[in-house]
């Protein structure tokens, strides 16, 4: 029995979802493995066939699922940030556009053999970047200082504008009786950015203004949001073509400004829905192509022309958008060398071939390969080495282990300051600005503000900081820290003191409104404070085959806490409730211990090995 178009849909769906937990747990780019599986399924195996389930709704489709990418994206900006990054990002989309556009339309020319006016387009659509694969790529590297506000600027605004770009480049070279290029791209710019933008700031301005005023309940903000996007990218195409993008773009920014706590629930809805479709679509595109077609992606021309857009084009595009701007050598290095294509370029290039195919273009077919070849590697260069050259430039850290701390009161800052002496970076964040100065006095570094704060993770510098400990004496303010760190460090990094009602440590229902539960189940706020009132100490005791861990519970007796081990790696691990692990000779264990008269200070060696 032939399968039905639901079970076709299904299947797509299903893969995608592999996809990406594969990626995850092999800790690699998802859009790479999401490309694999779509070209296993396609033209390998035969069991996706696009055009035949779609038909004529795929490409529509398609620019809808990127508007809705790009309305998020535009949730996520901040305006603040432009302050410190404003001019380097004003740069890469005027001048690094004009540049990148130059290069690789040259490049296309001369290295992949495409005829003029395909290499121009082509140069066009390559000056996106994508939010679809700097975002995740940046939350994996989390780099220091202002490089990550201008990548994710970048990523986000350059694609309107390089897809308006290709779209009016593609317009012209088709338009045989357009006399003046210049004009008619010009005007072509001037037109979309007026009404794109101007429908997006009104788009904006209202929805801010119906959530802020009730106008919609609750429970319809997200589809009200989401219909709100469609519409005004429907209706600022139909007045300009092309200018959809411009539109979402700009409502989300906007809305984002005017009414930023409305707009972190809408957020949080659209990174789920963002996920979900960039699986589908990048699945969806690469089971388009023909058998045929893999000679094509893999022709040494094809490997050559995204060579030299890595290598070429994009170090010269931020050497030259950067110049007097006052980064960093590394700052510039790094920027030169993070530029992965995503879904716009991928849709787009789609469209055009298409259109192009139909106008008896026989370079067409060329035009998507050349754009899907740029994906795939730079995708699989930047995903597999921008970590690695973070680290090597100073920029960012490996696996990092540090700590943020919420809450810094005195037995809060012991427990850093044994994990700063072992070689951990942990930063206190308390509203007592008396806490806080105590921690500064104690050289930890500190940042005086609410953990529930809109935007609190981008103004504090996490470089080298993986994981979160609400240790406050509010049991809600802990939970909803933790919630609001997880976008950051992921739900399996934020821990939270258990609460003092017994319902809320045992309800397995709840576990989506907290972090994990640190150290033991029994150990809350009240436990500890008690326990440093009474002089309990936080020790740091290195064990021994001779002083293992049973002769350290002899010693300092059963009631001691365990509440870190760092392994013989130096990786730390922090103890939780649901989760006992048995510490080990050769590791470092960190507790907190009853008064003794014969304890020392700082990490204890086994006084047998001494």
């Amino acid at each position: 029995m032939k399968p039905s178009p639901t079970h076709d849909f299904v299947l797509i769906l299903l893969l995608a979802t592999v996809a990406q937990w594969v990626a995850w747990r092999l800790k690699l780019p998802s859009i790479l493995i999401l490309l694999i599986v779509g070209f296993v399924a396609g033209p390998v195996a035969g069991w996706i066939h696009p055009d035949e389930l779609f038909g004529d709704a795929l490409l529509p489709l398609v620019s809808l699922s990127v508007a809705i990418i790009l309305f998020e994206g535009g949730l996520s900006l901040r305006l603040d940030e432009l302050r410190k990054v404003g001019r380097v990002v004003r740069n890469l989309l005027t001048t690094g556009v004009a540049v990148t556009w130059l290069l690789a339309a040259a490049a296309a020319y001369f290295v992949a053999d495409l005829d003029a006016p395909l290499a121009i387009i082509l140069g066009a659509l390559l000056t996106v970047t994508g939010p679809t694969v700097i975002i995740p790529l940046l939350r994996h590297i989390r780099p220091r200082g202002r490089v990550a506000s201008i990548l994710r600027w970048e990523g986000i605004a350059i694609d309107p504008i390089g897809a308006m770009l290709a779209v009016l480049v593609f317009e012209f070279v088709l338009a045989a009786d357009v006399h003046s290029p210049a004009a008619f791209i010009t005007g072509g710019l001037v037109s979309t950015v007026i009404v794109g933008g101007g429908m997006g700031i009104v788009a904006g301005v209202g929805l801010a203004a119906t959530l802020r005023r009730h106008w919609v309940p609750d429970f319809l903000a997200n589809p009200v949001s989401l219909a709100t996007a469609i519409i005004v990218f429907a209706l600022s195409n139909y007045v300009q073509a092309e200018s959809g993008l411009f539109a979402v773009t700009f409502a989300g920014i906007v809305l984002v400004h005017r009414n930023p706590s409305e707009a972190r629930h809408i957020l949080e809805f659209k990174e789920n829905i963002r996920v979900l479709l960039i699986s589908l679509l990048f699945v969806v595109l690469a089971a388009r192509f023909a058998p045929s077609d893999f000679a094509a992606l893999l022709d040494l021309r094809a490997v050559l022309f995204v060579v030299v857009l890595i290598l070429l084009v994009r170090p010269l595009s931020v050497f030259v958008s950067t110049l007097g701007t006052g980064l960093s050598w590394q700052e510039r290095c790094f920027l030169g060398w993070v530029a992965p294509r995503g879904i716009v370029a991928a849709a787009v290039a789609s469209v055009f071939a298409l259109q192009m195919e139909n106008a008896g273009h026989h370079q067409a077919k060329l035009l998507m390969l050349l754009t899907f070849a740029t994906i795939i590697g730079t995708v699989s260069v930047y995903g597999l080495t921008a970590s690695a050259v973070a680290r090597r430039l100073g920029i960012a850290e490996r696996d990092p282990q540090g700590v943020l701390m919420i809450g810094a009161q005195p037995w809060a800052c012991r427990i850093a300051k044994a994990l700063t002496e072992l070689g951990f970076r942990v930063i206190m964040m308390d509203t007592n600005r008396a806490n806080e100065a105590a921690a500064r006095l104690l050289g930890l570094p500190t940042h005086v503000g609410s953990a529930l704060a809109d935007n609190v993770a981008d103004n504090l510098d996490l470089a080298g900081i993986g994981r979160l400990l609400a240790m406050t004496p509010n049991d809600e303010v802990n939970a909803l820290a933790c919630q609001q760190f997880s976008r950051t460090f992921g739900r399996t990094d934020v821990y939270q003191l258990p609460p003092k009602s017994e319902h809320g440590r045992r309800s397995e229902q709840e576990k989506h409104l907290h972090g994990r539960w640190l150290f033991a189940s029994k150990v809350t706020y009240g436990t500890i404070e008690e326990l440093a009132n009474a002089d309990w100490t936080v020790k740091a005791t290195k064990l021994t085959a001779e002083f293992n861990h049973a002769a350290f519970q002899k010693r300092y007796g059963l009631s001691s806490i365990p509440l870190f081990l760092v392994n013989q790696q130096g990786k730390l691990h922090i103890m939780v409730a649901d989760e006992p692990v048995a510490p080990a000779s050769g590791q470092t264990l960190i507790s907190l211990i009853p008064p003794q008269s014969e304890r020392t200070q700082g990490t204890e060696q086994a006084p047998d090995s001494k």
